[in-house]
């Protein structure tokens, strides 16, 4: 049974998450033949203040742009 799993920032909508995980499960299913009942996907949202890239969350990264006028 494969399991897609996807991280992402907060924010997307419940629509947005729904269409995700429905064109992940229609891609891999075209793909690999599987049947899309057999399928999983988890979607898991983090906050800003709990992901990072270059050593500085992505809360401190929007901060600093909002404060610079981006």
């Amino acid at each position: 049974m494969p399991f897609i799993s996807v991280k992402q920032l907060v924010g997307r909508t419940e629509e947005q998450r729904a269409e995700i995980a429905r064109e992940l499960t229609a891609t891999y299913a075209r793909i690999t033949g599987v049947d899309p009942s057999n399928i999983w996907v988890a979607i898991e949202e983090l906050p800003a203040e709990n992901w990072s890239a270059g050593g500085e969350t992505f809360a401190a990264k929007r901060a600093r742009a909002a404060a610079s006028g981006g």
